[in-house]
């Protein structure tokens, strides 16, 4: 079917779900203001089939080892779904399905399946990797940019208020040690843990106040670019597919959701 842009509706929300740009969610406009960042790479992406960076490219599934294009030297990173067209399988005034079939260089048949569901005052995002051959490991993640300011006259930096259990110690090469530290304060670049789900709260002092919860215990947040802070719920840390890997089998896809509710200052 056709991936043209689609423009969802509720009350004064609006959000545009665009199939054939990675399958990204390329606006979000709640009461005129607009809480994505705007460009072709922004917006919120899916992150899929593995989130953030896999270390020098490389993953093991049993003992195959592949390598995925360095797209972030030395690393590979994001997965590949954000690089291709998905096609839309259903929409209506406030709700889309788009899929897309996952293809070279990522090394095993299988289906993604993205539903975007808006509402007078929450966006919910579900996403499931789905395989009827050979089972592999996969993970699933969302990459928001939130605008740091909505703009108007005093408006101000977005706060980010979220209590993880814990921090996972970043090495000089930006990935996980494997040692769990203390949460430290920002700015991050960083993967915190939180086991009894994600929440993690962005407040435009004035303006909106956005809580981004997930029933997955994993969260990377990067406030460390000028213009957009990230909010990424994910089924397990960066390079987890060879650290803390999610088998996707023909009986058992791998599924994940978060939603982001707000309320208006």
């Amino acid at each position: 079917m056709r991936n043209e842009d689609i423009t969802l509706t509720a009350g004064d929300a609006e959000a545009v779900v665009q199939p054939g740009n990675g399958g990204r969610i390329g606006s979000l406009r709640v009461g005129g203001l607009e809480l994505l960042r705007q460009g072709e790479r922004f917006g919120c992406f899916p992150m899929v089939p593995w989130c953030g960076r896999i270390r020098e490219g490389r993953f093991r599934d049993g003992a195959a080892v592949h390598q995925m294009p360095l797209n972030s030297p030395p690393h590979a990173i994001h997965g590949t779904a954000r690089d291709g067209a998905w096609r839309t399988a259903r929409s209506s005034a406030a709700e889309a399905v788009i899929t897309y079939d996952l293809v070279a260089p990522w090394p095993y048949p299988g289906r993604v399946t993205q539903a975007v569901a808006l509402t007078e005052d929450a966006l919910t995002l579900t996403m499931s990797v789905e395989t009827y051959e050979s089972s592999f490991p996969a993970q699933i993640g969302w990459h928001p940019w939130f605008n740091r300011t909505l703009g108007g006259a005093g408006a101000q930096d977005a706060r980010v208020d979220f209590r993880p259990a814990w921090q996972e110690e970043r090495g000089d090469d930006h990935l996980p040690t494997g040692h769990r530290v203390e949460p430290r304060p920002g700015p991050w670049d960083d993967c915190f843990g939180m086991p009894g789900g994600v929440d993690v709260t962005l407040t435009w002092p004035g303006q909106l106040e956005l809580r981004v919860t997930s029933r997955e215990e994993w969260v990377v947040v990067y406030d460390e670019q000028q213009a957009a802070v990230c909010v990424e719920p994910q089924t397990g840390p960066p390079d987890g597919l060879n650290t803390l890997p999610r088998l996707v089998t023909p009986l058992e896809p791998l599924e994940a959701s978060t939603t982001w509710t707000w309320h208006r200052a």
